[in-house]
């Protein structure tokens, strides 16, 4: 999950040192992984501005559908960037808004990002090599959101603008570069404009977004990857392509074809996404007053098995305090489904208590997760893999029985007729986690998931799909 706040460049050498100083001392690197995941946390928000009158309507825009690549921690989008178009993938993230892309093949920096120095996955853009790429301008809307300013004027007057033009209007020197913070990491770089090339649901044909915003990063603090932010702010990717009344779906393919290229997790935006869907169970998009541009929702209980009665969890899962800290984010850009550490501990000693097979001790130090097994692997068509399954009940009676790799998963290949699994649920810290969301509902728990996000009716559809089916439907399996 990527929450942000934003920070005059000004600022950016005593945010490194800070970011540097606090992580090293304080905390160990929850990396994106199949044993690891990110959490990044909730800083600050500010209230939506509107989305410029160049943007289309949805009306006038075609539907858009884009595959998915799964990789190690996370599902990757392309994108198209410039004249002529450069190729680049990043991160697709329900939990941000800015989408940035690494700039400079030879420039760009990432500090602290030796885990990924053999996982390079993308290309930078070059601006210099793009006709249409331009920056952004200091009063440029998107300009005056990045920078968190309730002030106008105040991006310009960063950017050297004298007060007599600020009055006029006539000063439009570039928008000053930007820091852009997530809870494990930093961005810097500049705000700009260029040609975006999408696909839309009509095979082998594609729309060109003109003017499409986003960040040219050139430095960046343990994000070594770029991002396109899903979320509900005016530089959000359905935002400036005029779908944020509209909507999108997804359905992730399961962790087993992570860096398969010949299929891909299917995304769909706009009318296609969210029409005929009424099968689906759906629960009401939260509104948080305070964080108004993520996708909130309630959780009334769980089940875990058979068992008679759910386990209920705290009323923060479904409410918000007098701040607008509470609630469940859904978030694409977090792995695991994170869960107070009260109710989080509950789920352990129920699911511990049903479980037959010995634990894997030493797995579970090693990767840090708490519940690991050995499970007998199947043997004469015999299913062995017998365990206990786990049902999400949210708000409006909807309710989620996770399909069963999505809650204990191999953590290597079988020995000894058996093959260890480990429950991927993760906890938050009730005592450190006073601000932002109470849950995060992660990319692991949504897989084989069709999840719709009705952006016109504010609510979020679920229904348990065969992803890799439904990316064939669509083309999306290469034979």
């Amino acid at each position: 999950m990527e929450f942000i706040t934003s920070f005059n460049f000004t600022f950016i050498f005593h945010l490194f040192l800070l970011a540097f100083l606090i992580f090293n001392e304080c905390h160990a690197r929850e990396t994106r992984s199949h044993d690891q995941s990110l959490v990044l946390s909730l800083t600050q928000a500010r209230t939506t501005i509107a989305t410029p009158s160049s943007v289309k309507k949805p009306s006038e825009f075609m539907d858009m559908m884009e595959p998915l690549r799964e990789v190690r921690d996370g599902y990757i989008i392309t994108l198209n960037l410039g004249t002529p178009p450069q190729v680049i993938q990043v991160y697709m993230d329900t939990g941000s808004d800015l989408t940035w892309v690494p700039c400079g093949n030879i420039s760009f920096e990432c500090i602290d990002c030796d885990d990924y120095r053999n996982n390079k996955l993308t290309a930078s853009f070059s601006p210099s090599r793009s006709s249409s790429s331009l920056r952004d301008s200091c009063s440029s809307p998107f300009c005056i959101d990045i920078h968190s300013s309730d002030n106008s004027y105040d991006p310009c007057v960063v950017s050297g603008c004298s007060l007599s033009t600020l009055l006029r209007s006539t000063c439009y020197r570039p928008c000053p570069s930007f820091a852009y913070t997530y809870g494990d990491g930093v961005v810097t770089g500049t705000l700009t404009r260029d040609i975006l090339t999408v696909h839309t649901s009509t095979p082998n044909a594609t729309r060109e977004i003109p003017k499409f915003g986003f960040g040219c990063v050139g430095s960046t603090y343990r994000e070594p990857i770029g991002i396109a932010g899903f979320g509900k702010g005016p530089l959000s990717f359905p935002s400036q392509l005029g779908f944020l009344q509209k909507g999108f779906s997804h359905c992730f393919l399961p962790f087993k074809f992570a860096n398969n290229p010949n299929i891909s997790s299917p995304l769909v935006v706009g009318d296609l996404a969210i029409s005929s869907k009424e099968y689906l169970q759906y629960t009401p998009m939260l509104k948080s007053p305070m964080y108004p541009n993520y996708y909130y929702i309630g959780l009334e209980a769980i089940t875990v098995g058979n068992a008679t009665a759910p386990t209920q969890v705290p009323l923060s899962l479904r409410e918000f305090d007098s701040f607008g800290n509470g609630g469940m984010i859904i978030d694409s850009g977090t792995t695991y489904t994170h869960l107070p550490e009260t109710l989080y501990s509950q789920l352990l000693s129920v699911l511990h208590s049903v479980m037959t097979f010995p634990r894997a001790e030493e797995v579970e130090e090693r990767t840090g997760f708490d519940l690991c097994y050995r499970i007998p692997c199947p043997t004469n068509n015999i299913l062995a893999d017998d365990l206990p399954s786990i049902t999400f009940h949210f708000l409006n009676n909807a309710s989620l029985v996770l399909p069963q790799g999505n809650n204990f998963y191999a953590m290597g290949a079988p020995s000894n007729s058996s093959v260890v699994k480990c429950w991927l649920f993760r906890s938050i810290d009730e005592s450190d986690n006073n601000y932002g969301p109470a849950g995060i509902f992660g990319s692991f728990q949504q897989q084989n998931v069709e999840v719709v996000y009705d952006l016109e009716k504010e609510r979020i559809g679920f229904q348990i799909t065969d992803c890799a089916l439904a990316a064939a439907s669509q083309g999306l399996h290469k034979t």
